[in-house]
């Protein structure tokens, strides 16, 4: 089952349910899935996983600034909102990688790039980003990359 079909279960279920705030996060998900597919495909395109992976943590982020922007405004429970719809929208993403297991995934492409300078970060990141495919964030990647290439 692909992400699509399971976000357009998952909503018939939670309209079941009678699950309001799920019910919500999910008609989001499907809109924002609908739009990309449209964009990038026409009328009746479907994405492809790693393309609704991007599309949801797209979702994610966009959350997350919303939390950043209600704190700041006092609004604790806006931002409580916010987060409980980031660990719906998280159930969609693959398993992220732990701290080891993206050193480990740095050293190898290091080694197969043969890079030794920040200078060659772009090719680094590029290859490392294509092989966590969507399991860790760009911003993350990029510090350890540095790091090893420092």
């Amino acid at each position: 089952m692909t992400i699509q079909e399971q976000v357009d279960h998952d909503l018939k279920e939670a309209m079941r349910a009678r699950d309001a705030g799920w019910l919500s996060v999910l008609r989001m998900a499907k809109a924002a899935l609908m739009n990309a597919a449209i964009e990038k495909y026409g009328a009746g395109g479907k994405l492809a996983d790693a393309e609704a992976v991007a599309v949801i943590r797209k979702q994610v982020k966009q959350r997350q600034d919303a939390i950043a922007s209600f704190d700041q405004g006092g609004r604790p429970e806006l931002a409580q909102k916010e987060q409980q719809e980031i660990v719906y929208l998280s159930e969609y993403l693959p398993k992220p990688l732990s701290a080891a297991e993206i050193d480990e995934l740095v050293r190898a492409v290091i080694g197969e790039t043969g890079a030794t300078s920040k200078a060659q970060m772009g090719q680094v990141m590029k290859l490392a980003t294509e092989r966590a495919a969507g399991r860790v964030e760009g911003k993350t990647l990029s510090q350890v990359v540095q790091k090893h290439l420092s």
